[in-house]
């Protein structure tokens, strides 16, 4: 194979994440520098994949290293990660699910849409109650997609001085043309509400109808992810800046069943009731029943048992139900 060609495939296995074909190619390469008489450089190559491949020597970072990365002023405003999250490890309503499945299909085909003169789905307006997956669902379009997650940090895009909000909107507007992405602006219709001057709020709003703009008006290739908690009071005006809106609720108890599956799995005795515990978590968004999972996996650890109760896991349901109760009186 000649040496263009083995760089070509190097590279395409790199990005396809297909370890197998990678190390093929590889040793491939480490035995053409044998035959070249490069007996060191071919053992040097050779010592580096076995490395590579040894169980007991997994890779400090995951493939996806963080290779982007804001910089200067847009630091301020970006946050930047590569999540690990997969649609399948979410429990959604069928509905949302054959949405987000839609969004992932356009968005691999877009040369193909492309060539017919259509574009994919990319500016979506997730909305729905706290806790039900809107901020993780910018996480897994950006894992299903190999592309970077950039949250946008309002603390920092909004302040008092007048104007100022709109420039630095306008600067993260211009990263979404440079750096393909999933770009998250979470909670932005409500942002600024809760500041103590009539400037603020209004400053917050010229931002508001700033984004709004910039939204209409972007033709980049990133996807852009809008989340709010208040899809009841937004003007209808604005719906029609986004190519989707998908609309998440709190989980039904078939959800929730799945939901405990999922998260107790390793630690639940064979006899463990789902469907009985669901019962104890109607009305809990998703993010609850996960924390109340989570918190009866460390009254186990902490009580050195390796399986979890159902009455541990029964009582921080209802103390998540309970509170619940609290906070909307």
């Amino acid at each position: 194979m000649a040496r263009a060609e083995q760089m070509k495939a190097l590279l395409r296995a790199y990005a396809g994440n297909e370890d197998a074909q990678f190390i093929s190619v590889a040793l491939q390469v480490a035995a053409d520098e044998a035959q070249r008489g490069h007996t060191k450089l071919a053992q040097e190559l050779r010592d580096l994949i076995e490395s590579a491949r040894a169980p007991a020597s997994p890779r400090a970072k995951p493939r996806t290293l963080p290779l982007v990365q804001p910089r200067g002023e847009l630091a301020e405003l970006l946050t930047a990660q590569y999540p690990q999250q997969h649609l399948k490890q979410m429990v959604l309503s069928t509905e949302v699910e054959a949405k987000l499945e839609r969004v992932l299909l356009e968005q691999r085909q877009h040369d193909r849409l492309s060539g017919h003169g259509l574009s994919p789905r990319r500016k979506l307006l997730l909305v729905g109650p706290p806790g039900t997956g809107k901020t993780l669902t910018a996480a897994v379009l950006a894992t299903e997609l190999k592309l970077p997650l950039f949250t946008a940090r309002f603390d920092s895009l909004l302040t008092k001085f007048m104007g100022e909000s709109a420039s630095k909107l306008r600067l993260v507007f211009e990263a979404l043309k440079t750096t393909r992405g999933v770009y998250l602006f979470d909670e932005f219709d409500s942002l600024g509400l809760q500041r103590g001057s009539q400037h603020d709020v209004a400053e917050m709003r010229r931002t508001l109808n700033m984004f709004l703009q910039l939204i209409e008006q972007d033709a980049s290739d990133s996807l852009i992810v809008a989340a709010t908690n208040h899809g009841t009071s937004l003007d209808t005006a604005l719906f029609r800046r986004f190519d989707d809106v998908i609309r998440y609720t709190a989980p039904d108890e078939t959800q929730i069943e799945a939901l405990l599956r999922n998260r107790l799995s390793l630690n639940a005795p064979r006899d463990l009731n789902f469907s009985e515990l669901a019962h104890h978590a109607r009305g809990l968004s998703h993010s609850e029943v996960v924390k109340a999972c989570d918190d009866s996996m460390k009254d186990a650890v902490l009580a050195h048992q390796d399986q979890v109760s159902a009455d541990s896991i029964v009582r921080h349901l209802q103390e998540r139900s309970s509170s619940q109760l609290h906070s909307n009186h």
